[in-house]
């Protein structure tokens, strides 16, 4: 139960930050490269401030960290300049596609083969997320964009599996954004635009709670779930968010958008019940 509970305040987390992002970026009130900075720089400055207070130690000159930092850094850069050309809903589809290809990929090439009930729940989300992301109209493909998103989803991917191996989560998610930090102002900097102290609220809250705190939780319930399983409750998080953005942003949640939903929950009961075996076996 406390697992059940600590994965989904995370998958909530995950989804205030799309909720938050679209608040500050579609309102006009921060451009997303400098929305990303500040993000980045709250989650450091909070994180930061938590593992002193709990006496932890912060070990920034490791491998691990260096795997973390960059895949964070990649993934922060990556989602924001797609952000710059790229349709939101068809944002959230290819990135969450491409984690869930990219982690189930390594966990097959590590020798964790998935059984079928695992890839047909997988799918049965995967469509869930097609039907509740699509757009209404056909519009010519936004390839630049696109992109971005697919570079940001292969660094996300990398964040998670690299997270699996961390004993400290406080301390391992610490030291990523720290060396995250000046990487994304290396990438973003140019491309700021304008704050407001709005926007300035909304990212210090996006970075120092959702996104710091929230990825240490996602750390800390990595290791306990299987390899399989991860991708597949990722693709919760859209869903989350569309109806955090109906609850708060007025958005009209449609009878298409309740379809999806249940087959993500669908999809995600069908990963859950099934288990894992190794390479080789039946």
């Amino acid at each position: 139960m406390r697992l059940f509970l600590l994965t989904t305040a995370t998958m909530i987390a995950f989804a205030a930050n799309s909720v938050l992002t679209r608040l500050a970026v579609d309102g006009g009130h921060m451009d997303p490269n400098s929305f990303a900075i500040v993000r980045v720089l709250a989650g450091a400055a909070v994180l930061s401030v938590i593992l002193v207070v709990r006496g932890g130690r912060l070990r920034l000159f490791q491998s691990s960290r260096a795997v973390g930092a960059v895949s964070l850094a990649v993934y922060m850069a990556g989602f924001s300049l797609a952000y710059l050309t790229l349709d939101a809903g068809l944002g959230a589809l290819v990135l969450f596609g491409v984690v869930q290809i990219s982690m189930f990929g390594h966990a097959f090439a590590t020798g964790t083969r998935p059984r079928m009930q695992q890839l047909a729940g997988a799918s049965v989300a995967f469509l869930g997320l097609v039907l509740a992301l699509w757009p209404e109209q056909e519009r010519a493909a936004q390839v630049t964009g696109s992109a971005w998103m697919v570079l940001a989803g292969v660094g996300w991917a990398i964040y998670t599996i690299a997270g699996r191996a961390e004993r400290d989560p406080l301390a391992a998610t610490t030291g990523n954004f720290l060396l995250c930090l000046p990487l994304v102002v290396a990438a973003l900097a140019a491309f700021a635009q304008h704050m407001t102290p709005l926007g300035w609220g909304l990212a210090i809250f996006c970075g120092g709670v959702t996104s710091g705190v929230g990825y240490a939780l996602w750390y800390t319930v990595l290791p306990r779930l299987p390899a399989n399983l991860a991708p597949v409750v990722q693709l919760s998080v859209p869903i989350i968010a569309l109806i955090g953005g109906a609850a708060l942003l007025g958005e009209a949640v449609s009878l298409r958008v309740a379809l999806a939903a249940a087959l993500v929950v669908s999809g995600i009961a069908m990963a859950i019940t099934a288990r894992s075996v190794p390479a080789g076996r039946s």
